[in-house]
């Protein structure tokens, strides 16, 4: 069964608590803030909520753990009811991945606090072993998360954005072609040879919004020994 997985089965429960974490997050942003521009669209669905069974989605959180990628159910925004529509969209938008990179950010502030209070030495090899897995996870699949949705292609906030960016006329000529947003984006994700050319160099950056976020917290911080603590996934 672990050959039709993304992750290795071992891992799932670590990987269903981050997802149901990453995307409940990631969802109630858009609607919170949604609502307090004027919107109550969401928040009579009931969306305006930290709740993972409203705003997760079966179908694409089966296909993160097969493909790598997936997807929450979308939150319901009305623009029109906004005051300034075009500067709050992009407020709504921008706020589910930004709300991705702070997760990964206090997950790794979390594991500097642990390291200072001596619980990852001391702790037994399994607990640290748990910890590594779990941060490990968060970190990195929340970074994920946030690249992933900036990219500027339908249904993802990214598109969103540009679409509050541009000017009404291009606008319009957008929301005429958007239907084949999805096709695009099937093919960039299944085509390997399109994936290493786009997702890939995309996904490399983690690593270097990890690393700054390292080199600030260690201005602050003792060093923590992320080799060590991420050990199984150094030697893989």
């Amino acid at each position: 069964m672990s050959d039709f997985l993304w992750y290795p089965l071992s891992d799932l429960p670590f990987v269903f608590l981050v997802l149901m974490i990453a995307f409940t997050v990631h969802e109630f942003a858009h609607a919170y803030f949604a609502y307090k521009f004027g919107d109550r669209t969401a928040y009579d669905a009931g969306r305006v909520t930290l709740n993972p069974r409203v705003h997760l989605d079966v179908l694409g959180t089966i296909l993160l753990l097969v493909a790598g990628f997936g997807w929450a159910k979308p939150v319901p925004v009305n623009r029109g009811r906004f005051k300034h529509p075009r500067l709050m969209g992009i407020v709504v938008s921008a706020v589910g991945p930004l709300s991705n990179l702070l997760i990964a950010v206090l997950g790794i502030i979390a594991v500097y606090i642990l390291n200072e209070t001596g619980f990852l030495n001391s702790a037994s090899h399994g607990v640290q072993q748990a910890v590594g897995h779990f941060s490990y996870y968060l970190i990195t699949i929340n970074i994920l998360l946030f690249l992933f949705n900036l990219i500027p292609v339908p249904p993802l906030d990214g598109y969103r954005i540009i679409q509050d960016l541009v000017p009404l006329k291009v606008r319009y000529h957008m929301d005429q072609r958007a239907h084949w947003g999805i096709f695009v984006f099937l093919l960039i994700v299944f085509i390997p040879s399109l994936r290493r050319e786009t997702l890939d160099p995309l996904f490399s950056l983690w690593s270097d919004i990890f690393l700054f976020t390292v080199n600030k917290c260690e201005l602050v911080f003792d060093s923590v020994n992320w080799p060590a603590l991420w050990t199984d996934f150094f030697l893989k």
